[in-house]
């Protein structure tokens, strides 16, 4: 147990080293060939912050472990909005623009409803078992390259810039350099990856519970620790819309990159993961969309974000009982 646990940490720093050191990289080779601090802002670096949760997903599907897979990304997205989204707007009532309410905060309750849909095979089709299959990942990654082109059209227009500003100015380094930590950080990712994965099934055995439960908790909160760093860090700063839009970019880049490549990999039979979370997960969402325009319109308040943590307790509570 002990060693399953040092396993699983190590795998964690290596996850999350990995990862900051690959978008470094990467963005600096991005910046030598011209490509605009908000373009690399809104992909590489979203994609960045959503690597621990892919290679987690992606190496639990490929190796067995669908309830890991599924509850990693259901439980990341949970800890997001809940509890990201909950303590900036206790730090500081967050106002949300215009923009993520009309456009980018529906995505994530889109993305929800997408997860609680491919998950009802047996409510909606009369199957033996629920289960996103590898049709259910395709679709999601089809829906996630619509969402790109959104995102690079928005970013090249110059129509609409995130609120918060693109994260700060991409720093230059060597080609060298650049490349030496893009393939420094993916063998981070991918040996992190496989240790992490290897933790958690032990801890989960030792532990006597599911793959599920331990990827709805430790396995979510741990891989979401970056963007809750991210987050409120933006926030005390007083950039709170670029809190709020780093969540609303890794929610979907979790559901339907994320989830969406791992099914591609291998169908994900859902298993512990039941209608409960996946109702918590879409319930979570529309609260997300519905504090922004309740009582102080496009503003997440002190006690709005409150309730938000609480929730996220309430859910803790029941998945431990």
């Amino acid at each position: 147990m002990v060693t399953s646990i040092f396993i699983l940490l190590a795998g964690l720093v290596l996850i999350v080293g990995g990862a900051n050191i690959l978008t470094d990289g990467a963005s600096a080779l991005a910046r030598r060939w011209g490509v605009p601090d908000m373009v690399i802002g809104l992909t590489i670096v979203a994609f960045g912050t959503s690597a621990p949760e892919f290679v987690i997903s992606v190496t639990s599907a490929a190796t067995g472990n669908p309830g890991l897979a599924i509850g990693n990304v259901v439980g990341s997205n949970l800890f997001n909005i809940l509890v990201i989204v909950g303590l900036v707007a206790v730090l500081r009532p967050v106002g949300v623009g215009r923009s993520l309410m009309a456009n980018e905060i529906p995505l994530v309750v889109l993305s929800s409803a997408a997860v609680l849909i491919c998950g009802n095979d047996v409510w909606l089709d009369g199957s033996a078992e629920n289960m996103v299959d590898r049709t259910d990942g395709l679709l999601m990654l089809l829906f996630f390259v619509i969402f790109m082109r959104y995102t690079l059209s928005m970013a090249r227009s110059g129509d609409k810039v995130r609120e918060g500003g693109d994260g700060g100015t991409v720093k230059r380094r060597p080609a060298w350099a650049a490349w030496l930590m893009v393939s420094g950080g993916l063998g981070g990712l991918i040996w992190g990856g496989s240790l992490f994965v290897d933790g958690a099934t032990g801890v989960a055995r030792g532990l006597g519970v599911s793959e599920s439960v331990i990827g709805l908790t430790i396995v979510a909160i741990g891989t979401s620790l970056p963007d809750l760093a991210a987050s409120v860090a933006a926030a005390v700063k007083g950039s709170q819309g670029l809190a709020i839009g780093n969540v609303v970019g890794s929610c979907v880049f979790n559901v339907f990159f994320v989830l969406g490549s791992a099914a591609t990999v291998s169908p994900l039979p859902l298993g512990g993961i039941t209608d409960t979370d996946l109702s918590a997960l879409l319930g979570a969402s529309v609260l997300f969309w519905l504090f922004g325009w309740l009582f102080r319109r496009r503003t997440i308040t002190r006690l709005e974000g409150a309730v938000m943590v609480a929730a996220y307790a309430a859910y803790m509570v029941y998945l431990c009982l």
